[in-house]
């Protein structure tokens, strides 16, 4: 197994753990998409997606179609997705992804939780080039030979391909994104969800103490409204 089958089985996917606030955050991810390509997901890939990864977390249709209905109307304010760089103590790099209505807000809070535990927020590009952007689709395992799927979807740019307990998972470059959704619709192959997603390039083993130092910034970030997802390059411990 490659890098992406390690990523995904260490990550503590802790923005869903909580199912009030994955329903926050896929909101947000309905209104950026409504924003950004209209409200009809049949002329509208990226709120397709979205629609598919609330479906997967039991997101009600009501709640979803609440969602849509809401970021149509020209009052509703858009939200800005931001990324910020910085280090975590003991020099793990971290990035953080947001949306937010508030730019000036979201970065004197991150900033602040940085200062909190004796990290430091960075420039742009600071550590965004330790990690690899990636995407990933998840399909049902039904009736599909691993291996077939594998080497059709080369061609497409998927470069790791293995099971995990909700089925297939098709691994590729951020930019490959529109063309294997595309490619699995016409196959009709069932996309469960996807995501996008920044793998470390090289990770940081630290001991205990320091260890826990990190995770503490990680889930101070974490637990504000404006952030989406949390990146880093920290070895998790129970790897």
């Amino acid at each position: 197994m490659g890098r992406a089958f390690e990523f995904r089985k260490a990550r503590k996917m802790k923005r869903w753990s909580a199912m009030a606030k994955a329903f926050t955050r896929i909101g947000k991810d309905i209104v950026i998409a409504v924003k950004e390509g209209g409200a009809d997901p049949n002329h509208n890939s990226r709120l397709r997606a979205v629609i598919q990864n609330a479906k997967s977390i039991n997101m009600p249709k009501e709640n979803i179609d609440r969602a849509i209905k809401k970021a149509n109307d020209k009052n509703t304010e858009n939200y800005k997705e931001v990324l910020l760089e910085g280090y975590a103590p003991h020099g793990i790099a971290v990035l953080v992804e947001t949306a937010t209505d508030n730019n000036n807000r979201t970065v004197a809070n991150i900033r602040s939780y940085f200062n909190k535990f004796n990290g430091n927020l960075g420039t742009a590009g600071s550590v965004e080039f330790m990690f690899d952007h990636v995407c990933n689709f998840r399909i049902s395992s039904s009736n599909i030979d691993i291996e077939e799927i594998e080497l059709e979807f080369i061609d497409f740019g998927v470069e790791e391909v293995f099971h995990d307990e909700d089925g297939i998972l098709l691994y590729a470059p951020f930019e490959n994104f529109g063309k294997i959704q595309k490619e699995l619709e016409k196959r009709d192959l069932g996309i469960i969800s996807s995501d996008i997603e920044r793998i470390p390039k090289q990770t940081r083993k630290l001991d205990t103490d320091c260890y826990e130092e990190v995770i503490k910034l990680i889930e101070k970030i974490e637990d504000d409204d404006d952030v989406q997802n949390v990146y880093h390059n920290l070895e998790m411990l129970n790897n």
